[in-house]
């Protein structure tokens, strides 16, 4: 099946949605990340487990679409940010993560491992979904599009290739790693 055809087949598109999702709610099970203790942990400073499984899906998603990109497996569809949406977006998310302790993915795969308490978040998110698209009309015309940012991509803000900037992203995770193991972290 080439790329095109599996593009354009919804079947294959939601079995691959599918997929990726149980292996993700795999992966943050296996790394620890649906533990509530473990997110307490994180925020006190305490466990550095999220950071570490965080950085290390940074690293890999960076460069796994990047090469995809540059083979012309995938297509980028990038929206253009703003400091309205980003702070909106950043408050809705912290008010959810300081009320339940899960992000959420987190709480997701919280649900998948039968953790009850989670179930509420992933209630509330689908509540809060509902609010945000009924108000998504006031909202895009008044505080969402305030403050434009001048480019949909870092390297095209910084006016450099991509390549440089995945490359200079993951030397400062490999130190940031490092440096973790250095400390004890």
């Amino acid at each position: 099946m080439s790329i095109d055809t599996l593009r354009k087949n919804n079947k294959a598109q939601l079995l691959l949605g599918l997929l990726t999702g149980i292996a993700f709610g795999f992966l943050l099970q296996k790394s620890g990340v649906t533990n509530y203790n473990v997110i307490i942990g994180q925020l006190l400073l305490t466990d550095f487990t999220v950071i570490k499984v965080m950085l290390s899906a940074v690293l890999v998603g960076m460069i796994g679409i990047y090469v995809m990109k540059s083979a012309g497996v995938v297509r980028l569809h990038c929206r253009m940010g703003s400091v309205g949406a980003t702070v909106i977006g950043g408050l809705i998310f912290g008010a959810g993560f300081a009320l339940l302790g899960y992000c959420p993915g987190t709480a997701a795969g919280a649900v998948g491992t039968g953790a009850l308490d989670a179930l509420s978040g992933v209630v509330g998110i689908a509540i809060g979904a509902g609010i945000f698209a009924r108000l998504y009309p006031v909202l895009a015309s008044t505080i969402l599009n305030r403050g434009a940012f001048p480019a949909e991509t870092v390297p095209e803000l910084l006016g450099i290739r991509p390549v440089v900037v995945v490359a200079g992203v993951a030397v400062m995770i490999l130190f940031l790693f490092w440096g973790m193991q250095v400390f004890g972290l």
